[in-house]
């Protein structure tokens, strides 16, 4: 993190592994998880978390969101605004798929290029995300939308070129 937060609240914590990574490299995290048996810090839901207002500088959101109700998303997003000071780093899962190329010759900068296409649904996925980006009924307009509703202002969204499943949001409170 270019800013060196002070202090990183890490929502669903996974593996762990990007609190491992955070806390190797001297950052101060809290993990918070509803499920007990992970061992987070705090155990709680993103719809209503424990803490004071503004008592992290980032808070980083990945592969949480999708997991409840759509009607929930902006609750969820009030809160989590609520709780940071200054940026929230949030993960959704993007449903198009995407032809990725990568370019290498000698003395010339890697070059990547990703061009999304419609996919379809897998129906497996259902029982474990409520929606995601481009499926019907929820364009990334509407998702952006409801992130400056929530009182963010979209700083920067990109996939990552080896895994572009995900669709990451650099938020910041405006």
């Amino acid at each position: 993190m270019r800013q060196s937060p002070a202090s990183v609240l890490e929502i669903g914590i996974g593996n762990g592994m990007l609190s491992s990574y955070l806390k190797g490299r001297g950052y101060a995290v809290t993990t918070l998880d509803i499920r007990e048996e992970l061992s987070p810090d705090i155990v709680a839901s993103v719809l209503e978390m424990p803490l004071e207002d503004g008592a992290f500088d980032v808070v980083a959101c990945f592969e949480v969101l999708e997991h409840l109700e759509y009607d929930c998303f902006g609750q969820a997003l009030r809160e989590i605004g609520r709780v940071c000071a200054r940026k929230a780093v949030v993960s959704l899962p993007d449903q198009r798929g995407a032809v990725r190329a990568l370019l290498k010759l000698p003395f010339v900068k890697e070059k990547r290029l990703m061009i999304p296409y419609p996919r379809l649904h897998l129906p497996a996925l259902e029982a474990y995300h409520k929606w995601e980006i481009s499926r019907k009924g929820y364009p990334l307009r509407r998702i952006v939308s409801d992130m400056e509703s929530a009182g963010f202002t979209l700083e920067r969204t990109y996939r990552v070129f080896k895994n572009p499943v995900h669709k990451f949001f650099i938020l910041r409170k405006a």
